[in-house]
């Protein structure tokens, strides 16, 4: 099948999370199945500096919004075998930020993302790459699945291509105020309650939820938590009309960028045959942060975006408790400047010597942390699919997590099944029942061969891009027979 994915971030070109890892690997696992898999992204400022070179192509884009006309430039590189598409326009993406600094996004995001997603439709033709199926990847894509319903759906270049959206976070719903309506070049005719007004407001996600052929969540927990108006976001009745189509898919990993076994940024390499070098990265992981170099003290590692879903306030109110604990607890991350702030003031405050807080990103030290910690802790407020479990099951680190979304799908509490347990889990949001749930953990961690053990279940799960690559080739597959018939 001819595939393009359509999305705003892509590993190494672009990244803020967990969606530029899936559209870097997904990808390449479809092409090694034997699929025409291509991607497109906008060219930021920066992208080419990842180690592929990025040529120009002789196509352009010229697209009319908001009563101005923005000329667009085709760049092109691969990523492994797959052909990798950039839209370049200097005003719109040579900026430092992918979505806007700290204090807030750019006003003009709306814009922005609407010339991308024009454009890529205009390279297409002039390209003449048509592909069988487009899979968009959230609301910075979901002019797309729009666009063609209601603007192309008698093109014949484009009225048999099937429609793939992916929600990997219905929290970020591209919600825009009403005036925003002519920066995307859509008819004031689909700003109805049926289509993409919101409470008076312009719902990017929500008109390509009711657009799309097949829509699909990161995770099979998740994919049913966003039915409910808990985690709704709002959409649980548009997601609730949709359900039919609505299919959820857990995300992989992708195994040739994270393994212990061949990892160049770890200290020390090791796989479940032997173990020992993850016993020599826990003390050149102390070594390196200036903790206490010692075997026999649990360490536990937090890495990722310091924002409220990955309940890092639940962290902030245990720090005390943690400073007291013969325990080590390394945390890295950047994000939310207000918790980000608090931290910082912790760390500052000399009270634990065995709480290392790093602020900022700093990507060597990522994988370190998962090869030198025994404990991985994320005490999501939710979670549509989580990339980081995957990791430290993998690395050996075991974690210690909320049940919700994608962990929920993916760690087993030893409690619930103490022959295939690979990790702790716990329900309630609340700052006690995470401590409660480290102390059962470190419990634990005493018996060192039943640990081990718990270790090697983690490291033996199959957590590659295979089989969600198979779920969503039998997706593309019926998606694109429906539309031909």
């Amino acid at each position: 099948m001819k595939i393009l994915q359509v999305a705003s971030e892509v590993t190494p070109f672009a990244k803020t999370g967990g969606l530029a890892d899936v559209t870097a690997a997904l990808p390449k696992e479809l092409r090694r199945m034997g699929h025409d898999v291509r991607v497109a992204i906008p060219f930021y400022k920066g992208a080419s500096s990842g180690g592929h070179p990025v040529r120009k192509a002789r196509k352009s884009a010229e697209v009319q919004l908001g009563g101005e006309l923005h000329k667009g430039y085709l760049r092109q590189t691969t990523l492994g075998d797959v052909p990798v598409y950039l839209v370049e326009n200097r005003d719109f993406f040579g900026r430092n930020y992918l979505y806007g600094p700290p204090e807030g996004d750019y006003p003009d995001n709306p814009l922005r993302f609407a010339f991308f997603c024009r454009s890529v439709l205009q390279l297409l033709k002039r390209m003449d790459f048509r592909p069988d199926v487009i899979h968009c990847h959230d609301w910075q894509a979901a002019l797309i699945p729009i666009i063609l319903k209601y603007e192309l759906g008698d093109d014949p270049f484009f009225n048999r291509m099937a429609l793939v959206f992916t929600i990997h976070n219905l929290a970020y719903q591209g919600l825009f105020p009403a005036d925003c309506l002519p920066q995307t070049g859509l008819d004031d005719s689909l700003f109805t309650m049926d289509l993409l007004e919101y409470y008076g407001r312009l719902n990017l996600m929500k008109g390509a939820i009711i657009a799309s052929d097949a829509i699909t969540t990161v995770s099979e927990t998740y994919c049913r938590e966003i039915l409910t108006p808990g985690q709704g976001c709002g959409l649980e009745g548009v997601l609730g009309a949709r359900r039919a189509d609505l299919t959820g898919i857990l995300n992989g990993l992708d195994t040739e960028e994270w393994s212990p076994s061949s990892d160049r940024r770890i200290f020390r390499n090791y796989s479940t045959k032997s173990l020992a070098g993850k016993g020599a990265d826990k003390l050149d992981l102390q070594r390196e942060l200036g903790l206490k170099v010692d075997p026999s003290v649990p360490l536990i590692g937090m890495v990722g975006r310091i924002v409220e879903q990955k309940g890092i306030d639940i962290v902030i109110e245990l720090l005390p408790r943690f400073a007291e604990e013969n325990v080590q607890l390394v945390i890295l991350g950047t994000g939310d400047l207000q918790l980000m702030h608090q931290l910082y003031e912790f760390r500052n405050s000399g009270i634990a010597k065995n709480v290392s807080i790093n602020l900022g990103f700093k990507d060597p030290l990522a994988p370190r942390i998962y090869a030198g910690c025994d404990m991985f802790l994320m005490p999501s407020r939710y979670e549509p699919c989580g990339l980081s479990q995957l990791i430290a099951l993998s690395y050996g680190a075991v974690p210690i997590v909320r049940r919700t979304g994608g962990l929920a799908d993916t760690v087993v509490d030893v409690a619930d099944a103490p022959r295939e347990g690979n990790g702790f889990s716990f329900s309630d949001y609340s700052a006690e029942s995470c401590w409660e749930t480290v102390q059962r953990a470190l419990a634990f961690y005493r018996d060192r061969e039943g640990w081990r053990k718990i270790m090697r279940r983690g490291m033996l799960r199959d957590v590659s891009w295979r089989n969600a690559a198979h779920k969503y080739e039998e997706l593309y597959g019926a998606c694109f027979e429906k539309k031909r018939g």
